[in-house]
């Protein structure tokens, strides 16, 4: 039995590979699935198996999992092709006969009735369906996809949304990955459903408040309507399919979609939720 980590290089799955080992996990017991090897050799130097497939090509996946496996699906990031690639990871997961399929899904599950959650709520449908013993990870909104983008909010001294006055209860990418340990070596957590979002919830207003007092520089949210934001992230080169997630996510935010807060990811990683404030400085250094 091995702890499986996919998507194992990008920025969710690296994490939860570094926090196995570093909770003492056996590098022999983890195994991390990658499309390249070359992106992984840092885990392959500490021990990591590395086990090579890719969402997109099935074939490839016949020989990612092993009978007893505790296996972590980390979503896809191709929208639009999603359903289809994580089919293939199920399909996979049950013809080896993993123990756990855990899924890293959307904050409010079936509820979430934003364009972004709907190939989020067909996988999770998908892993019912499969009969596998399955934990559902719904994560809540990452820091990082605010203060990984702060080089424009710094230039133009704004930051712009059609979330209204919604708020983010958010957490860092760092404790979702622990949540992920937490189940993946945890006990008594087939068959649950655990919604995970930070234990404080922001409005925008408040991030630009706190962006200016650490950065020391005017910054202030405009708050702009769905079609004038489109407009915004079509100028700014955006795809029109994806302008229209970003747009769908900012006004689920006004609805108050993504500020749930039940405690889960607390609780499930035994300490408070990293603050924004902790975020936005380190994006600064």
């Amino acid at each position: 039995m091995s702890f499986v980590v996919t998507g194992a290089t990008g920025h969710l799955g690296r994490l939860v590979v570094t926090q196995l080992l570093d909770a003492g996990v056996p590098a022999a017991g983890i195994a991390a699935v990658v499309r390249d090897k070359d992106k992984a050799a840092d885990l392959a130097g500490r021990g990591v198996e590395l086990r090579v497939a890719d969402y997109s090509a099935p074939e490839t996946l016949d020989g990612a999992f092993r009978a007893g496996d505790r296996v972590l699906l980390v979503s896809g990031s191709e929208v639009g092709q999603r359903v289809a690639q994580h089919q293939a990871v199920i399909d996979a997961a049950k013809k080896a006969g993993v123990a756990l399929l855990a899924y890293t899904g959307v904050l409010g599950g079936p509820d979430a009735d934003f364009a972004l959650a709907a190939e989020h709520k067909v996988t999770e449908q998908a892993i019912l369906d499969s009969g596998l013993p399955y934990t559902f990870l719904r994560n809540g909104w990452y820091h990082e996809n605010f203060t990984g983008n702060l080089a424009p909010v710094l230039e133009h001294g704004a930051v712009v949304a059609n979330a209204g006055e919604g708020r983010y209860a958010s957490a860092s990418r760092a404790d979702f990955a622990a949540a992920a340990v937490a189940v993946l070596t945890g006990e008594g957590h087939e068959n649950k459903a655990y919604e995970l979002s930070g234990d404080v919830a922001w409005s925008l207003a408040e991030y630009a408040a706190e962006v200016a007092r650490q950065s020391g520089k005017e910054i202030v949210y405009r708050s702009v309507t769905p079609e004038q934001n489109r407009e915004i992230l079509l100028g700014a080169g955006l795809p029109a399919p994806f302008a229209d997630i970003l747009v769908g996510v900012d006004t689920a935010v006004e609805k108050g979609l993504l500020a749930r807060q039940n405690g889960d990811l607390a609780r499930l990683i035994g300490r408070p939720t990293t603050p924004i404030a902790d975020a936005i400085a380190d994006a600064l250094r």
